[in-house]
């Protein structure tokens, strides 16, 4: 009976947001009032779950999400994403073009969100395309595979950051881990498959594709904007800060005044607040930008995520109407007496929610609260909450479809029709997402 009231409640939300085209933070909360009334909890308590399930998702999130968006946008409106790739682009020459296409967009997406990285980084390949004599899908599949893993694997973005929160696991561990389990996922969902559709697929590698769909795009002169070094340096800020105390977190005594200096500088919260003070002076103040037009690319870029801090909150709401009703925990015991293990629980969960919901932070904060209780058997510290938020973030990449804007977004500015966006987009994703399950199946062999 618990596990058909999960379902009655995931096929309401995806009946609200596919069928009738209602709006997923509020289909999520209709869904959640629904779900709280199913599981028979006092009707005088729902709304107080609904709001603490809000509230205690979003917390310090909002502050790591408004403060990643800021530095975004510091960085691209001042031609920061521009010339990181340009550089590397340059550097690397003809052959070794798609190494350099995966390190400028690695760089971009760990600052920037999916759609946005997206952006920012395809003018720049159309015209190297277009210089090279190359297709565009030739840089266009390792570009979207680096950003999409990016944006499910890696703090500070939006859904590994709060399944993080949710399966109380750190952090600093998830974004260490995170890199390493990427680099052989964007190797083998980037070059290798690149050199297999383009044998088994070719007709989508065309080379008069049309840029148009992109809208208004910022042109940039390369000497009017930021150094390389300086790009980089800012855009990766947050990374450096959150990495280095957690590697001084295992070398260094707890009690140690210079760790406990690290940790505080290295703290999520700071750490975004000083990346993004720092981005105020290299991407503004040091441009000859005064602080109106700073503050108003602030504003903008945070209006830009406050449809997705609603989305991250509904999750929360749905996620605490399923502990207060009791499934989380059903859930836990149910998968425990099986021989799956944690981490492929997490992915199938998770993977199952994405091809039927479309969002990946959807699918992944409401499996998260699913399997935050077979989480939380773990000790503080132990690797597996960290293995398991990378599961997760694996499988809400699992199958991009239809229902999903990331879906049509590759179709316009690739070029493609409907059939070629499945058999080529919605086909890397799946790589993807099996290639990054092998790889934190491997990892935990070793951690």
């Amino acid at each position: 009976m618990p596990l058909l009231i999960v379902l009655i409640g995931v096929l309401i939300l995806i009946f609200l947001i596919i069928k009738l085209k209602l709006n997923t933070f509020v289909s999520l909360v209709v869904t959640s009032f629904i779900v709280a009334l199913l599981l028979q909890i006092p009707v005088t308590k729902i709304p107080t779950t609904i709001e603490s399930g809000i509230g205690s998702q979003l917390g310090h999130l909002a502050i790591i999400f408004g403060f990643g968006s800021m530095l975004g946008s510091l960085v691209s409106e001042a031609g920061g994403g521009y010339r990181i790739a340009t550089t590397l682009i340059n550097k690397f020459g003809r052959r070794w073009i798609q190494v350099a296409v995966i390190l400028a967009s690695f760089i971009i997406g760990l600052a920037l969100f999916f759609e946005v990285g997206l952006v920012v980084v395809l003018p720049i390949i159309f015209i190297i395309a277009r210089e090279l004599d190359m297709p565009l899908m030739y840089l266009g599949v390792p570009m979207a595979a680096t950003l999409n893993v990016t944006h499910g694997f890696l703090p500070p973005h939006p859904a590994p950051t709060a399944i993080t929160e949710v399966l109380h696991a750190q952090l600093g561990h998830v974004l260490l881990l995170g890199i390493v389990v990427s680099i052989p996922t964007i190797i083998i969902a980037g070059p290798l498959y690149n050199w297999a559709l383009q044998k088994l697929y070719p007709k989508v590698y065309r080379k008069n594709i049309d840029i148009s769909v992109l809208g208004e795009y910022k042109e940039f002169k390369l000497a009017d904007t930021p150094g390389f070094g300086i790009s980089v340096l800012t855009a990766m800020m947050p990374v450096i800060l959150i990495a280095i105390a957690t590697i001084c977190s295992f070398v260094l005594p707890s009690k140690n005044l210079v760790n406990q200096v690290i940790q505080f500088i290295g703290a999520p919260d700071f750490a975004m607040l000083l990346s993004m003070l720092i981005a105020v002076f290299t991407m503004g103040i040091f441009r000859q930008k005064n602080m109106k037009e700073i503050s108003d690319i602030m504003v903008s870029s945070v209006k830009s995520i406050s449809m997705m801090l609603l989305i991250i909150g509904g999750g929360g709401a749905f996620k605490q109407v399923l502990v207060d009703g009791g499934i989380s925990k059903y859930v836990s015991a149910l998968f425990s007496s099986t021989n799956l293990s944690p981490i492929f629980a997490a992915w199938l969960i998770t993977a199952i929610l994405r091809v039927s919901l479309g969002s990946s932070t959807v699918s992944g904060i409401t499996a998260a609260g699913l399997l935050a209780p077979m989480a939380e058997q773990y000790a503080p510290g132990s690797a597996m909450p960290a293995l398991m938020v990378l599961a997760v973030g694996a499988g809400s990449i699992f199958c991009d479809h239809v229902n999903d804007a990331g879906f049509w977004m590759i179709k316009e500015y690739f070029g493609l029709s409907l059939k070629e966006t499945l058999l080529s987009w919605t086909t890397l994703t799946i790589v993807i997402s099996l290639a990054g399950l092998a790889a934190v199946y491997t990892l935990s062999l070793f951690v």
